[in-house]
């Protein structure tokens, strides 16, 4: 999976978090790859390096330690730009992840062409941060939230999606793919149809960019944002890509330092996009980090990670449905390789705090998605999600931790 060097070099070079011995003697199987995924030894090294030998702030300084910092920071905004495939680089904001980026819209694009009345539509698939942004603007604004509501296999319901499209509507804000069901939802179509109506489109790629590039333009959505740390970078940065047309006429949401042309005590001019929008001194080690994080993606073969991911994909599949009393969360066609499940009779917490006692990982409760837990009426569930550095023998640890619960029980 990696270009010229898989299988040769083993994955563990890359990760040596994956030789870690847990509780009991196991070696530790991560399976929380949804939260947040591992993070590759050069990028780790590449930040490390930043504050030991190359600290320097950006934009500010003429020293030669500044002027270098200053060039790896913008090198990571034209990868970025070529990453997902944006017109621009003034199209690339930096952001502290995908919430801060939708954040960001609302308050910006949101509270200034947005007006009482006027209708946003999300889905009842959305993590928190695409759906909490938008309900304090509408009770700030007075607008309406209308919801996709999802069907017993964790698919959105695209005929009411259909109806809700109205002129009345000036905003929809979906996900690419979910981080609880694993859907991944038809984005280019759900696009045309909205901008048949001249809806704006934001698109959250949080879940999407682990398991390939995104190609913006051919999407043809007006904004697009993800998290560094959901495709092995680091913790705290993120992409927020606006069309330009879009990011030119919206005001900043913050002043200060490195935004600005020119201040007096009467008033200020600010900078063009994407600068205005990056106020005061930004994570530096972050974006550092993400320029080699655009390094690491680029040496991967997207092909055979698509291929091994579907592979684990059935395989898990097959395995977790094959456990009497597991009932798997989410059953679309259209999945990445994320398995939320129940087990009948025991709380899904009691899951994973068993399932650690085996070394193996996974994350439990509503994963910032509880409208997903109040449509099937449950409590929560526990998540098993998957990289490209996951195995088939991750999933049979999974497997065999899940019957130690169930024994653990007497079920």
């Amino acid at each position: 999976m990696f270009k010229n060097t898989f299988p040769s070099k083993p994955l563990s070079d890359h990760f040596p978090i994956l030789l870690k011995e847990m509780k009991n003697g196991n070696r530790l199987t991560y399976l929380d790859n949804a939260a947040t995924t591992l993070k590759p030894l050069n990028i780790v090294e590449t930040i490390q390096k930043y504050y030991l030998l190359e600290n320097a702030n950006v934009h500010r300084g003429l020293h030669d330690l500044s002027e270098e910092a200053s060039r790896r920071f913008e090198e990571a905004r034209v990868k970025a730009q070529s990453y997902i495939n944006a017109k621009s680089v003034n199209e690339i904001v930096f952001t502290k992840g995908a919430t801060d980026g939708i954040n960001l819209i609302s308050k910006s694009y949101g509270e200034n062409f947005l007006k009482e009345g006027d209708h946003i539509v999300i889905s009842q698939m959305e993590h928190h941060s695409n759906i909490i942004p938008w309900q304090m603007l509408c009770k700030k604004k007075g607008c309406i939230l209308d919801i996709i509501p999802l069907t017993p296999s964790g698919d959105l319901d695209l005929d009411t999606f259909d109806k809700l499209l109205t002129k009345k509507v000036k905003l929809l804000s979906i996900v690419h793919t979910s981080n609880t069901l694993g859907t991944t939802n038809p984005i280019k179509e759900m696009i045309q149809k909205a901008h048949s109506f001249d809806i704006p489109v934001i698109v959250d790629g949080a879940q999407a960019l682990s398991h390939g590039p995104i190609d913006v333009q051919s999407l043809d959505c007006d904004f697009f944002v993800f998290s560094a740390h959901k495709m092995f970078g680091p913790t705290g940065v993120g992409v927020l890509y606006g069309k330009e047309k879009y990011l030119q006429q919206m005001p900043p949401v913050q002043g200060g330092g490195d935004m600005v042309l020119s201040v007096s005590l009467e008033s200020s001019t600010y900078r063009n996009t994407p600068y205005k929008f990056e106020a005061g001194t930004p994570h530096i080690a972050g974006v550092i980090g993400l320029n080699a994080t655009f390094d690491f993606i680029n040496s991967l073969d997207f092909e055979a990670i698509t291929a091994h991911e579907k592979e684990l994909k059935t395989y898990a599949s097959e395995a977790l449905s094959s456990i009497e009393g597991l009932t798997i969360v989410g059953n679309s066609t259209s999945k990445a390789p994320i398995f939320s499940f129940t087990l009948k009779g025991i709380h899904p917490h009691d899951i994973g705090t068993l399932a650690n006692e085996k070394g193996v990982a996974i994350r439990v409760g509503h994963h910032c998605t509880e409208p997903i837990s109040q449509y099937f009426n449950i409590s929560g569930t526990a998540r098993a999600s998957m990289a490209f550095y996951n195995t088939k023998e991750d999933i049979d640890k999974l497997i065999e931790a899940i019957h130690f619960i169930k024994k653990t029980f007497h079920i």
